[in-house]
């Protein structure tokens, strides 16, 4: 659907706006926002503080959030809202890991597939050889798509009114001394990451991490994923990522699309 079609959308009596609402202040609790007052949902949605609170309440009744001392918390009944998504996900992308084992196997580093979501990426497969992230990743971690590989190819490939649009809220946080740093500097990668096919990340969301990533392209010829290969900076330079990994990483995409199904995922 176009651009234009939710823009006209949100004016027609199909709109819920209450709904709106409601997720927009489910998403306004994050990893850096885990406990919020009224006042402070209000003010990160830009809703009326009375508007704000009677949705807070609401989501309390109904089991999502919890209120203590004047401050909400989301339960973990909250995870009941993505269960069936990430199940549907991983269960789509399992024909994967045979492909995705055997490149494991064969250079002795992780590989994941993801997904985009708005200005994150969804892991929907990953086969692990080591664990060289300080957070653990696993079917349906999320991660800031402009600093991964695997980010970087997905938003390289969208039609530029969707690019457009992430980009004008995205919040270029600084996670090391080589993330991106500017909305201009990150256009210009997702150009080059366009032409060349690939995407390189050396240490932008984590120090000692580095990563290649390439589309996987379905039978329709849709980029529909990306997939990636992870290894530790100290161990595995640009050049061996590039010269041995990054054609290896290509043949198991392209295997892998051609059993995609001729959808979207």
């Amino acid at each position: 659907m176009s651009i234009e079609f939710f823009d006209n959308f949100k004016n027609s009596k199909d709109y819920v706006q209450s709904l709106d609402r409601g997720l927009q202040v489910l998403q306004s609790f994050t990893t850096e926002n885990q406990l919020l007052s009224v006042s402070e949902v209000a003010s990160i949605t830009g809703l009326s503080r009375p508007t704000a609170r009677r949705i807070l309440l609401t989501l309390e009744y109904l089991g999502f959030v919890f209120a203590n001392h004047g401050k909400y918390a989301l339960t973990p009944k909250i995870v009941t809202l993505s269960n069936a998504y990430l199940s549907a996900q991983s269960s789509s992308w399992q024909f994967a890991i045979p492909f995705m084992q055997n490149f494991a196997n064969t250079t002795g580093e992780s590989s994941s597939i993801s997904i985009l979501d708005g200005d994150k990426i969804i892991y929907v497969a990953r086969v692990s050889k080591k664990r060289i992230m300080s957070i653990n990743l696993d079917i349906g971690s999320q991660l800031p798509a402009f600093a991964t590989s695997m980010g970087q190819v997905l938003l390289a490939h969208l039609p530029e009114g969707e690019l457009r649009e992430i980009l004008k809220d995205l919040n270029l946080v600084k996670f090391t001394e080589n993330t991106v740093e500017s909305k201009e500097e990150l256009i210009t990668i997702l150009k080059d990451v366009q032409e060349k096919g690939w995407a390189g990340v050396d240490q932008q969301f984590e120090n000692g991490l580095r990563s290649i990533a390439v589309p996987i392209i379905n039978q329709q010829g849709k980029v529909v994923a990306a997939i990636n290969c992870s290894v530790h900076a100290g161990r595995v330079s640009t050049e061996e990522l590039r010269n041995n990994f990054l054609p290896l990483l290509k043949e198991t995409s392209r295997k892998i699309g051609d059993l995609c199904p001729i959808r979207s995922y």
